[in-house]
């Protein structure tokens, strides 16, 4: 793992500018070694020019597919801001998650660990303190860095953790998404969002670092609201009225045909109804979404517009990510929880102005992870980046380089605990677990009786719409998948059991 050298001879005169800085690290290192948090040093990287530790702003979207940006070719979806920030920056073609769904996604990007190792999704009690104490916004609370959150929290971490690790916690749910104000008017959560951010940085001491992370409650629908799924901030009333919104890919009914039982009657069928199964519906929920999208992004914008009135925008690494992907109507599903690559891929950029003009505004093809994510913001700080994070930092791929032995193939799962309930249509959501090579996509679905397994060529088939585990001249390939597919399931913690994911009480 790439790690910058640490010019240490900056902080050897007791007057100068990041003094105070210097002495909350000496503090930090005490709060770590009394935390056993070996790994975490606390040393701040400089440059030569300006000898300051990098500021860090990342910004979460929720339920947004890696295809839904128009820098990513998207023919109908305006986002400029995040265009622009591609633009200066480096964009992630090949950027998942290991877990598609928010909760424990987003538990898998404080901490750096899969799901099976943190063991945290919905209606799990709260994650174990162990594996909160080397979350990124704690670790860099503890180096000395201002650190602040926006937004959908939606992890249920050790409340005495969460509170340490921020200096500024403003959690914002939706339901509604427009929330009253004081003078009586309503204002939509992406910008309310965006006024605490902007606040935020208009407080922040430019010679403190620091470390933002907004979490938008947009794309995701409001579940509670089946007329109005996309609620879309006032000021994108009218955009996309005048395109024409073509159908879903992959929308012929034998597709969805062509899956097991199990899956035709899950959350993913079941919610289809709720929002894609008419074209007056969809057509209508598609424009919403695209408003939401773009209303998101003109929040962005203000915020990065924010960031360079403070003058911190030469020393601030920008991370922007989505938390999961999202069916709209493909397969003739909805959601996503899921093996497709429609639940896993996600947007992923990074703009580090610290990076060589010649690595800006292009494209990689690696597999990047959400489990990646802490390991870049620790290492973009200087803090060292702990043993046991599972994912490792993309930095010198934004600056041009190409880490020694890469990753080839990662591992993938969904274990929320969501059975279907007797007497009704709601088949629940199946766990899986799985792994994704450069080729080949494996999944099992392990609790149907039998197993259920999938694989699919991504070479010849990168819509995955071929099992080829049912084929036997794949099963000298499906043998040796499913192989490393446990392989690594026992390496991250071992098979699933309610003892081992403990639900709430």
């Amino acid at each position: 793992m790439r790690m910058f050298d640490h010019d240490v001879s900056r902080f050897a005169h007791g007057r100068d500018a990041l003094a105070p800085f210097r002495t909350r690290l000496l503090v930090a290192v005490a709060h770590v070694a009394l935390a056993s948090v070996t790994a975490a040093s606390v040393a701040a990287v400089a440059t030569a020019q300006e000898g300051r530790p990098r500021n860090v702003l990342f910004i979460l979207s929720d339920d947004q597919r890696h295809d839904q940006l128009s820098c990513a070719g998207h023919p109908i979806v305006e986002t400029p801001h995040l265009d622009a920030l591609a633009a200066r920056g480096m964009r992630f073609r090949r950027a998942f998650v290991t877990t598609p769904i928010c909760a424990a996604s987003r538990a898998s990007i404080l901490t750096s660990l899969y799901e099976r190792t943190h063991r945290t999704t919905f209606r799990t009690k709260a994650m174990a303190a162990e594996h909160f104490e080397t979350s990124y916004p704690l670790v860099l609370h503890r180096a000395g860095y201002r650190t602040g959150f926006v937004g959908k929290f939606g992890v249920n971490a050790p409340v005495d953790l969460r509170k340490e690790s921020f200096d500024v916690f403003v959690p914002i749910s939706t339901n509604p998404y427009f929330k009253k104000q004081p003078d009586g008017t309503k204002r939509h959560t992406s910008e309310i969002i965006g006024d605490h951010a902007v606040a935020f940085l208009r407080e922040q001491d430019p010679k403190r670092p620091f470390c933002l992370s907004i979490s938008f409650n947009a794309v995701h629908a409001e579940d509670g609201d089946k007329e109005n799924h996309y609620p879309w901030p006032i000021a994108m009333d009218g955009r996309y009225e005048d395109v024409t919104i073509p159908p879903p890919a992959m929308s012929d009914p034998a597709i969805y045909d062509a899956h097991p039982d199990f899956l035709k009657t899950s959350l993913n069928r079941q919610r289809f109804f709720w929002r894609w199964d008419t074209p007056e519906k969809y057509d209508r929920n598609m424009r919403a979404y695209y408003r939401m999208l773009s209303g998101m992004d003109r929040v962005i914008g203000r915020v990065l517009d924010a960031l360079r009135a403070r003058g911190l925008e030469d020393d601030t690494l920008v991370i922007f990510c989505g938390d999961n992907g999202y069916y709209m109507g493909q397969r003739g599903f909805a959601g996503k929880w899921s093996h497709y690559d429609e639940s896993l891929r996600v947007p992923l950029i990074l703009a580090d102005p610290r990076a060589p003009e010649s690595a800006r505004g292009t494209v990689n093809d690696a597999f990047a992870l959400n489990i990646d994510i802490a390991a870049t913001i620790l290492d973009a700080a200087g803090v060292s980046v702990p043993e046991r994070y599972q994912g490792r930092s993309l930095l010198e791929f934004v600056h041009g380089g190409s880490p020694k032995s890469w990753r080839h193939e990662f591992f993938c799962e969904h274990l929320m605990h969501y059975p279907p309930r007797k007497g009704t249509k709601d088949g629940g959501i199946p766990k899986w677990e799985g792994i994704r090579q450069e080729r080949w996509s494996y999944a099992r679905y392990f609790e149907q009786e039998p197993v259920y397994e999938y694989l699919h060529d991504l070479q010849n088939d990168p819509q995955q719409l071929r099992n080829l585990a049912l084929e036997p001249e794949f099963a000298e390939t499906l043998r040796r998948l499913r192989e490393r597919c446990t392989e690594r399931r026992d390496e991250l913690g071992g098979a699933w059991s309610l003892e081992k994911f403990p639900l709430q009480r």
